[in-house]
């Protein structure tokens, strides 16, 4: 046998081998396809439904519940007479064709069964469920039942015993555990005919009646309570007090009491029709707004009742304070007219103090006329009260202004004082230090000293005129005398720069005449003393010489200078 007879025959085997292993996979699959198929039919003989049918049939269901057992009792027959005895034929050929390897015969026997069978199993599945479900019903039913009625049985008691409680509410709690009395006996009656389905719609109507009228008796209670017993109760004490109190000169202006009190009446009555009506949401929001109303009447005579023992306290205080405020506030006008004689008052005192008086005498007539009313029986103390607290701490800001304003002005004398010595110590300053440039015997002075010395004593005699006229603004003489203050240091320095530079010339000077065979210094010599002599400009002839003296001996006029001040500072 050739190599290529060989290959062909290897290839064959395995051919073959492939074949048979994928009919041995396929046989297998289609067997467990077959077991499962046949444990759902044990499946549904384990659901024991004829059983269950014959317990129903042994109640005589009736109505909705005998529709829903004669529905489900059609599809379990058709699936016991009919469609699992297929399924059975079906199963047992495939099986023979599956075990004879007719495997394609087999997989179309199996596909046509899995479509029967499995819409049968879910059926009976829900079939099971259903019979379940209206088996267990008649027994939760009676269950129900006896609970609902023992809990409307305890609830009718409870309204017996306590029928007061619930007032005109009572009725209509009547008629709701009538309707319910008679849901009970519909329920009762569907049960004895079997029709479980509706007698379960029927009691679970029955626990939502009895939780709603469970939840709304203690409300009830509550609002007939707050109703027949604290509103009214209120109102006529409410009543009483405010008659007291007008007897008793008590003014009320905020709200008419007595009408309040009328038109509450009519709400409480209203809220008593939404009680017999059982309409508890609507009542809620009336109760709430009746007892705010209440309140509010209670805190508006609680009001004035407070404030009375303030106002009868300190009404005689008020009287004294205010007193003593016009007295200072007409002393103060009285110190600013003749101080405003000699001094201008350039911040408005005396228009502010007068409007301070006014101020004053506005609150005493105000005091005059709550005073007044309070006698007549017309003062409401609540407002007094606020005013009078207001007038304490506004009597209290107007002394504080007043005092102010007088302390200012008490010093405008010492400040006058001030300037007049400050101006006689200024002229007495100028005059040192122009004399000690006299003294200095200088060919001149320069012209920017002169200027300066002429604008400070110009400065010091405007200052002196102005502290001798008749009215004297100080707080303008006082920025005068700071500018003037400034200008006398700069002039003293200006005669202290003229001094040492003119000393230093000389000095250097001097010191220069070693060096006088030097044309350099010949020509800053001559420089220098026409700057010197002729134009006084000693700054500047001190510049020519020491510029010139350093060129020609580097350091030599830093010494001479050092040696200046040096012997300056020791004398």
């Amino acid at each position: 046998m050739t190599s290529t007879q060989s290959i062909i025959v290897i290839i064959a085997i395995l051919i073959i081998i492939l074949i048979v292993a994928f009919m041995l996979i396929i046989n297998r699959r289609q067997l467990r396809e077959i077991i499962e198929l046949d444990d759902m039919i044990t499946k549904i003989d384990k659901m024991d439904l004829g059983n269950d049918i014959a317990k129903l049939d042994k109640i005589d269901l009736a109505g909705e519940s005998l529709t829903t057992l004669t529905t489900w009792r059609k599809n379990y027959e058709q699936a016991t007479s009919r469609k699992i005895p297929e399924v059975q034929e079906l199963l047992e050929q495939a099986a023979e064709q599956n075990a004879h390897y007719q495997l394609f015969k087999a997989n179309k026997n199996i596909k046509q069964a899995q479509e029967i069978m499995r819409p049968t199993y879910d059926d009976a599945k829900n079939t099971k469920d259903v019979f379940t479900e209206l088996l267990e019903s008649n027994r939760e039913n009676q269950m129900e039942y006896d609970d609902l009625n023992k809990s409307y049985q305890e609830m009718r008691k409870e309204v017996l015993a306590d029928s007061f409680k619930y007032g005109v509410a009572l009725d209509q709690i009547e008629t709701e555990l009538g309707a319910i009395e008679t849901d009970f006996t519909e329920a009762k009656s569907l049960t004895a005919q079997g029709d479980q389905v509706e007698a379960k719609r029927v009691l679970s109507k029955i626990k939502a009646a009895i939780n709603s009228i469970g939840t709304k008796l203690p409300e009830v209670r509550e609002a007939q309570h707050e109703l027949d017993t604290v509103f009214r109760e209120q109102l006529s004490e409410l009543t009483d007090t405010y008659k007291k109190m007008t007897s008793s000169k008590y003014c009320i202006t905020k709200v008419n009491v007595l009408e309040e009190i009328k038109q509450i009446r009519v709400q409480v009555d209203d809220a008593e029709k939404l009680l017999a009506e059982l309409k508890m949401a609507d009542l809620k929001k009336e109760l709430k707004q009746i007892k705010s109303e209440i309140d509010g009447l209670y805190d508006v005579l609680t009001l004035e009742y407070k404030a009375r023992p303030f106002v009868e306290k300190n009404q005689d205080k008020i009287q004294r304070l205010l007193a003593h405020a016009q007295v200072e506030s007409k002393k103060l006008v009285e110190k600013l007219r003749h101080i405003d004689e000699s001094y201008e008052l350039t911040h408005g005192e005396l228009a502010e103090s007068r409007k301070l008086e006014q101020e004053v005498n506005d609150m005493n007539r105000q005091y005059t006329v709550d005073t007044q009313n309070i006698a007549d029986g017309k003062g409401v103390y609540s407002e007094i009260k606020t005013s009078w607290l207001s007038m304490i701490e506004r009597l209290r800001e107007i002394s504080d202004e007043q005092k102010r304003m007088s302390q200012d002005v008490d010093g405008l004398y010492d400040a006058e004082n001030v300037a007049n010595d400050s101006i006689n110590r200024f002229k007495q300053e100028v005059s040192l230090v122009y004399r000690r440039l006299e003294r200095k015997k200088l060919p001149g002075n320069p012209d920017t000293f002169i200027q300066m010395y002429t604008l400070v004593v110009n400065e010091i005699g405007h200052v002196a005129k102005e502290l001798s006229e008749v009215r004297i603004n100080m707080e303008k003489i006082s920025n005068e005398l700071i500018q003037i203050s400034d200008d006398v240091e700069r002039l003293k320095r200006e005669a202290d720069e003229i001094i040492n530079c003119a000393d230093l010339v000389e000095l250097t000077l001097q010191y220069s005449n070693k060096y006088s065979n030097h044309d350099s210094i010949k020509q800053a010599q001559k420089k220098t003393m026409q700057l010197y002599s002729m134009d006084y400009n000693y700054k500047d002839a001190l510049d020519t010489i020491a510029t010139a003296i350093e060129k020609v001996e580097p350091g030599s006029y830093q010494r001479l200078e050092n040696l200046y001040y040096s012997d300056k500072k020791n004398n």
